[in-house]
């Protein structure tokens, strides 16, 4: 069964362009022309969305948040195709749940090697069988089929680089998890991003934890550790 891309940009020409080369790599192509119409699509159950940011009625950034919201889409790989080029927008891209974040202009054979690593990356996680459904942790439990994460059974929504974060300290309880760890695992060796993203979603889970956010040690210059129970 062919793999089914969503190409969601307001700019007729540029997705006319590159709904022309993937059809002829084999895919199946739906494209959107405005946030709304995105979010619409995304019930087909692509197995990614190639996602502008600056488009009319919801832009990128809103349409990830609904995405990664609905337990139904949360899984969808992202990849931002964008004029927009600031370091900002990208860091704030990618700790939304995006899975990668190109800038334009690019070219179609760059365009088509990242969307193959990410959908080979999709492949991966969803046969690893060190990955288990749920997750149990003290007062967390992680399901990660519908990425749903419960503290003291009270379900609180958790971003996907958050979850996957999260997932990664709790199925190595007890280990130091050094932040160059975790930036391969979970944002892997093409995106650029820094130590200080790792503290920051850190930072972040610990907010979400609340009276359990001591479950994650700092060690000092190394990186963190969740403690066994």
């Amino acid at each position: 069964m062919k793999q089914k891309i969503l190409i969601a940009d307001d700019e007729r020409d540029i997705v006319d362009f590159i709904k022309y080369n993937l059809d002829k790599e084999g895919y199946s192509v739906l494209t959107a022309k405005n946030g709304t119409e995105a979010l619409q699509l995304s019930k087909k159950n692509p197995d990614l969305i190639l996602l502008d940011i600056m488009m009319p009625e919801m832009d990128g950034f809103e349409v990830v948040r609904a995405l990664k919201k609905n337990p139904a889409t949360a899984q969808i790989p992202v990849i931002f195709l964008t004029a927009k080029s600031s370091e900002v927008d990208e860091v704030v891209g990618l700790e939304l749940g995006a899975d990668d974040y190109i800038t334009k202009p690019v070219s179609i054979p760059k365009l088509i090697a990242r969307i193959k690593l990410t959908l080979r990356k999709k492949t991966v996680a969803s046969n690893e069988d060190s990955d288990a459904k749920i997750l149990r942790h003290g007062a967390i439990e992680i399901n990660r089929s519908h990425y749903k994460v419960f503290i003291n059974k009270k379900e609180v929504f958790f971003p996907k680089k958050e979850f996957e974060v999260l997932s990664y300290l709790v199925k190595n309880a007890g280990k130091v998890v050094t932040r160059e760890t975790l930036l391969a695992q979970i944002w892997g060796s093409d995106v650029y991003v820094i130590d200080r993203t790792v503290d920051v979603h850190i930072r972040k889970i610990r907010e979400k934890l609340g009276t359990y956010a001591d479950y994650i040690d700092t060690i000092k210059g190394v990186g963190y550790r969740m403690k066994e129970l």
